[in-house]
């Protein structure tokens, strides 16, 4: 006599759960990492695009440059002046467009995925706030340094080699061209250059996250005018402007700190000048880590609970 429990089908062993691998954790990551910057093109096109200027008026200088001035033997002086001025203009161009880049990035961020409404779509996805927030973040804190470092370092390549045509006619200076602008030195101090000034505007990023993860409209001017406000209203009520110096300082104080005065070089930055000690020695370093650390927080409890525009 067949009972019931006989003519239940017997259930199909449970396969044990599987641990989260790294690469199970990782990949996800890197998928929304290469969507930031295949929605915001802009975080490497514009870096190019001030290379490729910056190398076509180095042909046209090179290309207007008298005769007479190339025949003559040069001396390391001459060669110097020569060579110094257009790595040094390309490198500051590139890094002042990129931090305008990372600005516009932060700002809309996490707004635009509220204004669009395309935050229910990501918020459906397996991904928390936290990891969302933290991809968003590493794009100014990781991949834009990494894109303007290969930008620069490229582009200073391409100058060489312009330098090195340029100097062909006045019996190939090149020991004198090395000498100007010693590239791995220079590569060394631009690697660090880019790496301290990050973690210095960290919370600079981590507080234009912040507005455009709370800001419903307009988020530039909620991240312009409080401040600009504040120094308003301490001028106008004790006629000091500590907190403009202040903020001054934070956007372009970092390389006071990262690199020492001095060096033998008086038209670049020597890797002599390489101060790490006295970089991370400092409060005002760790300060701003913490403070961009409880942005970060902020942001991402902000776009927990904050409602689509």
């Amino acid at each position: 006599m067949n009972t019931l429990a006989d003519a239940m089908p017997e259930a199909a062993p449970q396969a044990p759960a599987r641990p989260l691998t790294r690469s199970a954790l990782v990949s996800p990551l890197y998928w929304q990492m290469r969507r930031e910057l295949w929605e915001h093109r802009s975080l490497w096109v514009a870096p190019v695009a001030v290379a490729a200027l910056t190398l076509l008026g180095a042909l046209v200088a090179i290309a207007h440059v008298p005769h007479s001035r190339v025949n003559v033997q040069l001396d390391p002086e001459s060669v110097g002046a020569i060579s110094v001025a257009p790595y040094a203009m390309a490198a500051l161009a590139i890094m002042v467009v990129g931090f305008i880049v990372a600005a516009a990035y932060c700002l809309g961020a996490l707004h635009n995925e509220r204004r669009d409404r395309s935050i229910l779509f990501w918020k459906s996805m397996p991904v928390s706030d936290v990891a969302a927030v933290g991809v968003k973040a590493a794009v100014p804190l990781l991949a834009l340094p990494a894109i303007v470092f290969a930008v620069i370092l490229l582009t200073q390549l391409l100058l060489m080699g312009l330098n090195a045509v340029f100097l062909l006619p006045a019996g190939g200076r090149f020991a004198s061209l090395w000498s100007s602008w010693p590239l791995f030195s220079q590569t060394l101090v631009l690697a660090w250059g880019l790496a301290s000034q990050t973690l210095w505007l960290a919370p600079v990023w981590g507080y234009l996250l912040m507005v455009s993860a709370w800001a419903r409209r307009g988020p530039f001017l909620w991240a312009v005018l409080p401040p600009l406000g504040i120094c308003i209203v301490e001028l106008m009520s004790f006629g000091t402007c500590h907190v403009f110096h202040f903020l001054g300082h934070r956007l372009g104080g970092g390389f006071d700190l990262a690199f020492s005065e001095g060096g033998p070089h008086r038209q670049m930055i020597d890797a002599a000048q390489i101060d790490p000690a006295r970089f991370f020695g400092s409060l005002e370093v760790w300060g701003g880590l913490l403070a961009a650390a409880a942005f970060f927080a902020v942001t991402v409890w902000l776009r927990r609970t904050r409602d689509p525009s």
